[in-house]
């Protein structure tokens, strides 16, 4: 099957009236490990971790200070905000392609681990990437290991990747030769070379996951069809492993 993997947003929303919650993430007992272990920082310790100003840090001490994981929780495909979910659109999903998002498509967290779009979240602050020790591990990378790759693939799986660099790390370590790993990237071709801009790409991200759900493209050959912003696929500086699309100048 043909899975589709993304990156959270930093700012999150709660929304208990859009759709339903269909169960708690699978992972949830390691992110209560992760939860007691913010817990027991100052607001001072947490803002450095986080690496944000003093409002937010206060925001989200108080968030840890009151978590609670599983009641009172959104779906997590409405809870992230941000350029990449609102060009998913999923408020304005239709059924089929809301269908197909829950058997296709994956959300990494640093918190969760790995979520289906349904699964029901709470609001929180914790990228991949912080410098979080815990358990004796020395970083979040180490903490989840290979048990996301695995949680993703079973045994072999054709991976989309459409997560950022720092999200996509966490499953490509452990990619072996069974799979098939496709980055999709974006952006402007500049005299024969792509140049990638932040906002473009996570704007194209959530625009190549609506346009794969509400055409139900389920292999990778349908993934080369994508037309939105402007993109075309670009045959010259794609391979087997990475899809590129382009906006010509």
């Amino acid at each position: 099957m043909m899975q589709i993997i993304i990156s959270p947003a930093k700012k999150m929303n709660v929304d208990r009236d859009s759709f339903a919650v269909s169960g708690l993430p699978r992972f949830l007992k390691d992110t209560e490990i992760l939860m007691h272990k913010i817990q027991s920082l100052s607001l001072g310790e947490v803002r450095e971790l986080w690496k944000c100003n003093d409002a937010l840090a206060e925001l989200n001490f108080q968030r840890f200070r009151n978590m609670n994981l599983e009641n009172g929780l959104t779906p997590a495909i409405m809870a992230y905000e941000g350029l990449q979910y609102r060009h998913m659109a999923p408020g304005v999903l239709t059924q089929g392609a809301l269908a197909y998002i829950a058997r296709h498509l994956y959300i990494l967290s640093g918190f969760y681990g790995l979520l289906r779009p349904f699964e029901g979240v709470t609001p929180y602050r914790l990228e991949m990437q912080a410098k979080l020790s815990v358990k004796g591990c020395k970083d979040l990378y180490e903490f989840w290991g290979d048990r996301l790759y695995r949680g993703l693939t079973k045994k072999s799986a054709v991976i989309v990747n459409l997560a950022s660099r720092e999200y996509a790390r966490c499953i490509e370590r452990y990619i072996t030769d069974r799979d098939r790993w496709i980055t999709v990237e974006f952006g402007e071709l500049v005299q024969g070379k792509i140049k990638q801009k932040g906002t473009l790409a996570k704007m194209a991200r959530g625009e190549m996951v609506r346009f794969l759900a509400e055409n139900d493209i389920r292999d990778p050959e349908g993934v080369k069809e994508f037309r939105e912003l402007g993109f075309d696929f670009c045959e010259e500086l794609s391979s087997h492993e990475k899809y590129v699309f382009a906006k010509r100048g």
